[in-house]
């Protein structure tokens, strides 16, 4: 093993911002995976900054720590991701970025407005959902949702 490939935790939560027990936490989780040194312990391959920094971004767009572990399984172990690794992902993934930013751009758009909720407690209501035509529809937020 060359040395200069690997980092300590400490490096590894310094450099990515994540604090050393959530390194662990992904560590058990199998997202990362650690070598052992002698002494027992941890050293990250550099390239899991790279990995960190995918599951940070994946979970501000709001994905569950479950799609982040099936994306994270595609990638090779023990050794750094190529281009063509994370174009994988990134083509597996764009389905469900492009629906959640459907749904934002839904919801930012009806938010101003009526979301569809059928309470007819507002006085536009009378002019969005006329005798709760969107109820018959479903429960929840219609307007948004369909």
């Amino acid at each position: 093993m060359v040395e200069d490939r690997f980092i300590t935790i400490g490096q590894l939560a310094a450099r990515t911002g994540v604090a050393v027990s959530a390194l662990r936490f992904y560590e058990d989780r199998g997202l990362l995976s650690a070598h052992r040194t002698g002494g027992n312990q941890r050293r990250f391959l550099r390239s899991d900054i790279r990995r960190v920094s995918f599951i940070l971004i994946a979970q501000k767009l709001g994905l569950a720590l479950s799609e982040i572990e099936q994306q994270l399984a595609t990638l090779p172990q023990g050794r750094a991701p190529t281009i063509s690794d994370w174009q994988v992902i990134s083509r597996g993934m764009r389905g469900a970025i492009d629906e959640r930013i459907n749904l934002l751009t839904r919801t930012r758009n009806q938010l101003d407005q009526c979301i569809g909720c059928g309470c007819l407690s507002l006085q536009k209501c009378q002019l969005y959902n006329k005798d709760d035509r969107l109820g018959a529809k479903g429960s929840g937020p219609r307007a948004v949702l369909d």
